[in-house]
């Protein structure tokens, strides 16, 4: 790995530039993972509650993982306890043992969305780099991709790591970009969050949303989308 220090400032003083959308633009396409390229809440439903269960709580609806994705695991875990067992302490201890369940079994009820490889292959062949950027720690994310996908799909795939910010923090894009020799200005952040569409606009990139994921276009929209596509080869158009 490189020394981030200097390069990430270099690279963060891009993204107060002006946006250019024409179709030559964009070199570099940064997706995020669980409602973009994977549909995988009901695995990470399934992990969560076992772990609640196991403590003797309530386990939640699909509705409230929904609503939780793009969250860290921890966020989603405090989420589901009841406030007065909410403490750091109890939170990263179930946050442990969920990664450890999720880690141990594959996930088998996830699947890619429709037309995700396809426009995976084509931005391939248009040379254009290829990420993910996601709130699943880094391990667990770099396995699911290799279930999902062949090899070679995607150039870099960054998780949650020790000492590195996670979405929406724009530092997250900005490391990426320092190893793929892009910049935010040539940049598509694809998301299904609103995470994903603040980390877009922090970081100085093209903020895309997909209506195929766990967010509404209205909500999207309101975080600060630039666009919305309805189906995955929709990107090309901007590339």
């Amino acid at each position: 790995m490189q020394d981030f220090s200097t390069n990430l400032r270099y690279i963060g003083k891009m993204n107060s530039g002006k946006m250019n959308s024409g179709k030559t633009s964009f070199r570099c396409a940064i997706f995020d993972l669980d409602g973009t390229l994977v549909d995988t809440v009901q695995d990470l439903a399934s992990v969560l509650n076992r772990v609640i269960q196991e403590r003797g709580f309530d386990p939640a609806p699909m509705e409230c993982f929904i609503k939780m994705q793009g969250k860290t695991i921890e966020a989603q875990v405090s989420a589901m306890l009841p406030p007065e067992e909410r403490n750091d302490k109890f939170v990263e201890e179930l946050a442990a043992e969920a990664r450890k369940f999720y880690e141990e079994e594959p996930p088998n009820l996830g699947k890619p969305y429709r037309g995700i490889q396809e426009l995976l292959s084509a931005l391939g062949r248009k040379k254009i780099k290829r990420a993910v950027l996601t709130n699943k720690p880094d391990r667990i994310a770099n396995r699911e991709i290799g279930l999902f996908f062949p090899a070679g799909s995607f150039d870099m795939v960054s998780g949650i790591r020790p000492g590195f910010p996670h979405k929406p923090d724009p530092a997250s894009v900005w490391e990426l970009l320092v190893e793929l020799d892009a910049s935010p200005r040539n940049t598509i952040l694809i998301g299904d969050s609103e995470i994903d569409m603040q980390t877009a606009a922090a970081a100085g990139c093209f903020a895309v949303g997909v209506s195929w994921g766990y967010r509404d276009a209205a909500a999207l929209k309101n975080a600060g989308a630039m666009c919305i596509i309805n189906k995955p080869l929709e990107l090309l158009e901007f590339l």
